[in-house]
This record gives structure tokens, C-alpha cells and sequence, in this order.
């Protein structure tokens, strides 16, 4: 499976209970903490400047860096792989895989191994794959899609997944976190134990080092990168920073801005393979040399991934991150979806956004991700991605020249207001209208002046 998706009909029934007020209040409560621990350091703007200049910087040298970043990592023995996009990327592990005749793997939190489908892909083959991360370990429980891509299981509440761990598991229902925890971790300790390859993600390369940051609040990644005799490393291209000593800074605001902490309760510095055991690093691109020659939108490319912009954005709080369709939601997956699939395929996206800027104005790596989105929206509009019908075409140029011109636009609204008076005593509705109009009732337009 590749591209973008619609919703499966199980996908549309676990949103529905208390997952939407689970994620309306979780996500809620998340922005305005986070936000918080954030505006408590004096110093945030000139971090946020740092970073982004750090970034842009990267973006513009991203071939002398990778390049330092492979020679290092292969003068200490460790094995890459550049793969140009998800098949390449599947078919080089699955290969890695099959030299060491392994059956079972676990896997850390990686957004890239979401990317290219990795778990779907080796199953498919008979290979296993569990997730460690424990919202992680929930969605794959319930077959479905992450919905947040700090928090994936940020729709459900303690409740349904309780009823979820007793009927997949067989656990006692509980609705307790604590105790959830515990039937997670007992039941992903044997595989720990049992499993042969270990996969992680990667939060930051430093190519003057060769190092790999990866950061994590759980244990698990330690565990699923230590316990397999072999250590697969998923990266996207641009994940890349210049120095060592440019971690710290990114370490305090990936915290902050992801979970609201002063820094992660664990970050893993990975240097080499540990004696007895193979590392493998996969630098993944699929799409991402085409958004960064994208001039207009290579920006997108300095996301930390910290999901603070789904959190303070009104659209994804109200649809969750399954109707963007793809693994990025919220405004990062409007602008960056695109990019990477072509703007053909994800067309719908700019237009999930009601324009309130809150996300360009958080963003931690100063992303100008309102005018961003508005740059995908004029796109798909002069591409007609969508087959755009003479009628609406019509229609739309109409109404800019009514809403030009206040006699006009007068003249309009008093057709809309006998239109709206009149439309009980019709026998028939009219098309879509009559969908929009079975659950809503039609607002009474205001005079103006």
C-alpha cells in the first residue's frame, strides 16, 4: 500500500464514542501546556530564530552534509543505505531481514517507518513487526492508523482502550493508566526478549559526528535497539543538523514543544554499532529532494516534528488526523502531503484550514505555515486538480463580483434571505444543498449597510 487513503469504515467506528471529546480535551489541554513550559524561557524567540536558521542552513547544504554524515557513519562500521523512495526503502530492509533469517522484529516510534508503510510491508511476508511505543502498541492493536504523530492514540480514552487491551488481549478491562501501562509492558517484554531486529526512527543526524539522536519518554526504544543483535535506523534526508553542539538547543525545544517537558526522559547518542552487533542506517528521500527543490515550499523541510501545530489547530482538533488522509495531519500534512505525493493526488488538503494562522505562529522552527498553505491552495487551483466544472467556475466568478460591489452584494443578499424564507414550503431541496441542509439549520444572513 502506498499514497494517500480514505478512511476504512473500522477507521470511521473507533472515532466515534468518546474518541472525539478524547481529542478535542487531550489536544487542547496538550497546546496550552506546552505553550506554557515554552513562553517560561526568556530566551524561547531567539531559540526559535536559532533553530530555523540552523535548518534553513541545512536545507541549503543538505548534499555537503549527508555526505559528511555517510562518511562518518561508514569509517565506524556502520552500514547505509540510501533509498530513493518507500519501495526501495521496504525492499532493502526486507532484504537485511531476510541475511539474517530473522522473523521477528520490534519496533521504536518512527514516523518514517509509518511513511513507507514498513509494518504492512513485512507482514505481508510473514515477518512480524511489533510497536513498542504504547501508543503505538494501541493503534496497531486496533488496525488502525496513528492519529497524532506525537501522541497516535490521542482519540481514545482510558476507557476504550481498557475494552480494547480485553478484547484483543485478554486482559482484565481497566481504565486505570497505570495499570494500562503495565498490561503493555507485560506483554511486550518476550518480544523484546525473542525478537531479532530492532527498528528505530531518528530525530536528529549531526553529520560533523556521525551521531544519531533519538529521543524517547518510554524505555522502549533503549530496549528494541539494544536487545536484537541487529539495529535498522530509519532517516528521513532532511533530519539532518550541522554540529554536536547544536543539540542541545534542538533538545530543548523538540521537549518542550512535543510533550511539554523540560527535556525527554531518555535521549540515545549512538555513535557505532555496540561489539556484537550490526547497525544499519536507511536515509530515506521519497519526496523530499522534490520538496526541496521546491523553492516555494522547501521550507516545510525544517519541521521537527513536534506536533505542536495539530494541537493549536481548530480543523484537526474537530476531524482527528485520519481524515488528512495520509500519515502527516493537521497543517503539517497540508503542506508537507503534498510535496511529497504531488499535489494531484493531495489536492482536498489546503483547503482543511480555516486560516487562523495559530500553527505559523508557533512553530518552533518559524515554518510560515499559514501563507504556506495558502501558497498549496492557489496551486491546486491553477493546476485544477480537481476537474473544476464549468458551473462552479461561473458561479465563483459571479460571487467575486457581487461581494465587490456593495449594491450588487445587497441586491444578492436580499435573494438569499427570500431564498432561506420560502425554502420550507418547497417541495424538493435542491443537490448538495439539501445534504448540508438535513443536519443544519440555514443562519439568518445580517443586513448591511
Amino acid at each position: 500500500m502506498s499514497g494517500a487513503k480514505f478512511l476504512t469504515d473500522k477507521t470511521k467506528s473507533l472515532s466515534k464514542g468518546d474518541g472525539p471529546r478524547s481529542l478535542v480535551a487531550t489536544s487542547l489541554h496538550s497546546a496550552a501546556n506546552n505553550l506554557q513550559v515554552c513562553w517560561e524561557i526568556d530566551e524561547w524567540s531567539r531559540w526559535r530564530q536559532e533553530a530555523s536558521e540552523i535548518k534553513r542552513y541545512v536545507l541549503s547544504n543538505l548534499d555537503i552534509l549527508l555526505g559528511q554524515f555517510i562518511d562518518k557513519l561508514e569509517s565506524k562500521g556502520v552500514k547505509v543505505i540510501c533509498a530513493k523512495d518507500a519501495e526501495e526503502a521496504n525492499n532493502e530492509i526486507l532484504a537485511i531481514i531476510k541475511r539474517h533469517n530473522a522473523k521477528l522484529a520490534v519496533k521504536g516510534k518512527s514516523m518514517v517507518s509509518e511513511e513507507i508503510e514498513l509494518n504492512h510491508f513485512l507482514g505481508e511476508r510473514g515477518i512480524t513487526s511489533y510497536e513498542t511505543d504504547l501508543g503505538e502498541f494501541i493503534v496497531q492493536l486496533a488496525g488502525t492508523r496513528p492519529s497524532h504523530i506525537v501522541t497516535p492514540a490521542l482519540h481514545l480514552s482510558a476507557k476504550e482502550i481498557g475494552k480494547l487491551f480485553e478484547d484483543k488481549l485478554g486482559e482484565h478491562n481497566s481504565a486505570g493508566h497505570e495499570e494500562l501501562t503495565q498490561i503493555a509492558r507485560r506483554q511486550l517484554r518476550s518480544k523484546f526478549i525473542e525478537s531479532e531486529i530492532g527498528f528505530s526512527g531518528v530525530n536528529f543526524g549531526v553529520a560533523e559526528t556521525g551521531t544519531l539522536c533519538i529521543c524517547e519518554n518510554e524505555g522502549n526504544i533503549g530496549l528494541s535497539t539494544s536487545s536484537p543483535k541487529v539495529h535498522i535506523a530509519m532517516m528521513g534526508i532532511e533530519k539532518l543538523i550541522p554540529r554536536l553542539d547544536d543539540i542541545p538547543l534542538f533538545l530543548n525545544m523538540l521537549a518542550r514543544m512535543g510533550t511539554g517537558q523540560k527535556l525527554t526522559t531518555y535521549t540515545h547518542l549512538v555513535n557505532a554499532p555496540a561489539e556484537g552487533t550490526e547497525l544499519y542506517v536507511v536515509l530515506v528521500d521519497n519526496g523530499r529532494t522534490r520538496a526541496l527543490g521546491d523553492v516555494e515550499f522547501r521550507e516545510i523541510l525544517k519541521c521537527m516534528r513536534c506536533g505542536l501545530c495539530m494541537n493549536n489547530c481548530p480543523v484537526f482538533r474537530q476531524v482527528g488526523g485520519w481524515a488528512y488522509g495520509w500519515i502527516y495531519p493537521g497543517p503539517l500534512g497540508i503542506v508537507l502531503t503534498p510535496e511529497l505525493l504531488g499535489i494531484e493526488t493531495a489536492w482536498e488538503l489546503p483547503f482543511a484550514c480555516s486560516l487562523c494562522g495559530a500553527c505559523g505562529a508557533i512553530c518552533p522552527a518559524k515554518i510560515d505555515l499559514n501563507h504556506l498553505i495558502l501558497r498549496q491552495r492557489r496551486r491546486a487551483i491553477e493546476k485544477n486538480t480537481h476537474g473544476r466544472k464549468l458551473t462552479e467556475t461561473i458561479m465563483w466568478k459571479l460571487f467575486a463580483i457581487g461581494a465587490s460591489n456593495k449594491y450588487i452584494f445587497k441586491t444578492m443578499m436580499f435573494f438569499v434571505r427570500m431564498g432561506i424564507r420560502f425554502a420550507p414550503f418547497l417541495p424538493f431541496k435542491f443537490g448538495k444543498l439539501k445534504a448540508w441542509t438535513d443536519g443544519r439549520d440555514l443562519p439568518k444572513p445580517k443586513k448591511f449597510l
